[in-house]
């Protein structure tokens, strides 16, 4: 990796160094066909559609690196400098030593990931980043238990029910500060079966987050027949997908359009709503900047129709909601503008396998006067999008929130597909 001009703060290690015995195919797992391609191959797919720029380092027997080299360079494309290809050892542990020697200097957060976790979408990955450069800790994502669980004596015999509400079924990518991850190795004295109780061995916090049942682990024939069924066509009937998401912001008072407004008040709407931060100053809309125009208060730039589309689109593909993936406590979306939150979204839909068909979007408002925009609007959220996106404007002929000049509500709906 040419670290002078290449300087990612957070790195993948993909462990594809295991025999693959259990799966009994006769060749090590992460090199076994998953719906026509190589389970490496399936796992690097999630990783590279990352928003975060990302060092990749896939750990392979010795007599596979060449092999691990052509489908790393097939998945990366024009980020393939990004990727490197080290021998592993005999254990997972020692696969994973051998990771971080190959780190570039400037990682500073490091994910351990199963290559036979091959289904993991992107939006695992990514909330595993942010929570470990957010708290600083070590982060991994887990589902609740949902089986009775009972200790046994080891030969059969039930003792004891276990309190499932105190269990988690854990997964990867774990994530965790390269500081501590490397100090957790470099003092490790047993071996242990993952890289979070080698990391709270030595002293560390480990956070568990929500996990995705799509990242089970693939270890015998069941799970890749499993596997194949989640990756195969839908039916028809099954295909496509819809979505609806709908987003409410406040004007600030003053300015045109709003003359009864008292100019003392920071906004009108609710006791309860939080002060206008500087950027609500200037309106944006619809992906356009509005001059002369009352801004929206909100976290991010207030954009109603933008935040609308994504929330139609999160919620077609079942990765959430504005609030989950967009949070108001990440400062990365402080100010943002609306095309921030499209790419994101339109990577995260790519990562889960899905394409956008189209996107429609009802504003309501009495200001700004939308239709000598429109076309304009349209033309910019789709380049954004990368999907046609249509937006139409309409009021309530005086009545409710938009009626009284005091807010925008935008209503989207949207269809997608699987890609494949």
């Amino acid at each position: 990796m040419p670290a002078a001009i290449l300087r990612p703060s957070v790195a993948v290690i993909v462990v594809a160094a295991g025999s693959g015995t259990r799966l009994g195919l006769g060749q090590p797992k992460a090199f076994v066909s998953l719906a026509g391609r190589p389970i490496l191959s399936r796992s690097l797919d999630a990783i590279f559609a990352l928003d975060d720029e990302t060092q990749v380092v896939v750990v392979v027997p010795a007599d596979r690196v060449e092999q691990a080299g052509d489908i790393v360079a097939q998945v990366a494309g024009a980020a393939v400098g990004y990727a490197t290809v080290v021998v592993g050892g005999e254990s997972r542990q020692a696969s994973v030593e051998a990771g971080l020697a190959a780190l570039a200097e400037s990682v500073d957060i490091v994910l351990v990931h199963d290559a036979a976790r091959a289904l993991t979408p992107t939006a695992q990955f990514a909330s595993v980043i942010d929570e470990v450069r957010s708290a600083g800790r070590g982060a991994v994502p887990g589902l609740p238990v949902s089986d009775t669980i009972k200790r046994t004596d080891g030969f059969g015999l039930a003792l004891a029910t276990v309190d499932r509400s105190e269990l988690s079924a854990v997964q990867t990518p774990q994530g965790f500060p390269r500081q501590q991850l490397q100090r957790a190795y470099e003092f490790a004295a047993d071996e242990f079966t993952d890289d979070a109780a080698l990391v709270a061995a030595a002293g560390f916090e480990v956070a568990i987050i929500h996990g995705d049942p799509l990242a089970f682990k693939i270890t015998t024939a069941w799970d890749l027949r499993r596997a194949e069924q989640e990756l195969a066509p839908a039916p028809e009937h099954r295909a496509w997908r819809t979505g609806v998401g709908l987003d409410a912001h406040a004007f600030v008072t003053g300015g045109p359009g709003h003359p009864e407004a008292d100019a003392d008040a920071e906004f009108v709407g609710t006791p309860e709503a939080a002060p206008v931060p500087e950027h609500a100053e200037e309106l944006w809309l619809a992906g356009l900047f509005w001059p002369g125009e009352r801004g929206l208060v909100g976290h991010s730039d207030g954009d109603a129709v933008v935040h609308a589309i994504c929330d139609a689109l999160l919620s077609a593909s079942g990765l959430g909601d504005l609030g989950s993936v967009f949070g108001t406590a990440d400062p990365r979306f402080e100010g943002a503008h609306g095309d921030v939150f499209l790419r994101h979204t339109a990577a995260l839909l790519a990562g889960a396998g899905f394409r956008i068909a189209n996107v429609s979007v009802q504003l309501v408002t009495n200001r700004p006067l939308f239709s000598p925009r429109r076309l304009e609007a349209q033309a910019v959220l789709s380049a954004q999008l990368g999907a046609p996106v249509t937006v139409s404007a309409t009021t309530t002929d005086g009545l409710g929130f938009t009626g009284r000049n005091e807010g925008v509500l935008a209503i989207a709906s949207c269809v997608v597909h699987p890609a494949q």
